[in-house]
């Protein structure tokens, strides 16, 4: 069963929006094809070059940004950033609720570094894993991260830095800490230094005009499992551009981006990071902190949030590592993480492949998508070891 044949059947099991797969090997391309409408009840089909919001695939591109600046000397990963960003300096740590409901709060018992925002240990979380931090958000009158205003970003901490691990908005931060360092907006940045020399042109912080007919739609699915389209418009002017999740870009530039990571820093003679560099990224961070299952204090965005479906996982800077073999053929070591709209991708050093799975349906990890994930991975290995 070819590629192609085995999603074709995957998609037809597994009630899924419209989406386009891509995958490599050896740095050249393997698969890439799209499947299904660009939103439910149009006639537009999905095509390669469709537009999606990356949302959480953005992280790995703004880490990129960071290691980029370690390896100038402008940023380091173990020195506190208060003197760069005094507002993330000034983080006070959650310490409950008082009697009248107030939020107790305290000094934390160390500075934030870039290593804790890059690996999610600096206490900050999402509002939709976290009832408590949603509960203190309330009543400090902390605005939703999706309004992309400064003060979405000015969150108490839920634990001291470098004694937990969850999943959160810290490599927003670590954007602000790029800006800082390098005195460009993060999107200038991006652009300059990742996008434009990786090829990736179809990758912006910024929706173009031009998209306007190859913007995916946003979906969701309903309680009786069908699928509808939904408004969900990203702010086109926003206080800031989210490090954490605000690219939008197609599968085959952000394949690009993955095959430099496999290809230890380098992409058809583009230089992004050295090899040295990639290897602290793919190493593991955390020690003996360990990831685990976030549930979900919002279920109309997400459902409970464990990728590595129960498995081991380690983390980096900033993607999860399968420390073993994974279920559906990746190798040990291999890198993966995914974005709010149900977008996905891995890439596995030990056999140089990498895979990129793209849809726009709330909520995220929605079983069946995954499904699907796990379908085009099985169906990569297989044509990659036939």
């Amino acid at each position: 069963m070819t590629i192609a044949q085995a999603l074709s059947a995957a998609s037809a099991q597994h009630l899924t929006p419209g989406f386009v797969a891509a995958a490599s090997h050896n740095g050249k391309s393997l698969f890439s094809q799209a499947f299904g409408r660009l939103a439910p009840g149009t006639p537009t089909p999905m095509t390669e070059d469709s537009i999606f919001w990356l949302a959480s695939m953005t992280k790995a591109v703004t880490a990129t940004a960071a290691m980029q600046l370690v390896e100038a000397g402008k940023l380091d990963l173990d020195a506190p950033l208060g003197n760069l960003l005094p507002e993330l300096g000034r983080a006070q740590v959650f310490d409950g609720f008082a009697a009248d409901g107030s939020v107790k709060l305290r000094a934390p018992k160390r500075p934030i570094t870039l290593r804790h925002l890059l690996t999610h240990t600096s206490g900050h979380v999402y509002d939709m894993w976290n009832a408590d931090f949603a509960k203190a958000a309330k009543v400090l009158g902390i605005p939703s991260l999706g309004t992309s205003l400064n003060a979405a970003l000015n969150t108490p901490l839920m634990f001291d830095p470098g004694t937990n691990w969850e999943y959160g908005i810290g490599i927003d931060w670590a954007g602000k800490a790029v800006e800082a360092a390098s005195g460009k907006a993060l999107d200038a940045y991006v652009e300059d230094h990742i996008a434009a020399p990786l090829g990736m042109v179809d990758t912006s912080f910024t929706p173009r005009a031009s998209w306007a007919t190859r913007h995916a739609g946003m979906t969701a699915r309903a309680a009786d499992g069908s699928i509808a389209t939904i408004d969900f418009a990203t702010a086109e002017d926003p206080e800031f551009h989210g490090g954490g999740g605000g690219l939008h870009g197609t599968a085959h530039d952000y394949l690009r981006f993955l095959q430099m990571v496999l290809n230890g820093g380098t992409l058809n003679g583009a230089h992004i990071l050295k090899p040295e560099t990639v290897r602290v990224m793919q190493a593991n961070h955390l020690g003996d902190v360990a990831l685990r299952t976030l549930t979900s204090a919002a279920p109309h965005l997400s459902n409970d949030l464990d990728l590595a479906q129960g498995a081991p996982a380690h983390w980096g800077l900033s993607w999860q590592i399968n420390p073993a073999p994974g279920a559906d053929g990746r190798s040990a070591g291999s890198l993966a993480w995914a974005g709010l709209a149900n977008c996905y991708y891995w890439a596995d050093p030990a056999t140089n492949v990498a895979g990129v799975l793209l849809m726009q349906m709330l909520p995220f990890a929605d079983a069946q998508a995954m499904a699907l994930f796990g379908a085009f991975e099985r169906a990569v290995y297989a044509a990659v070891n036939a």
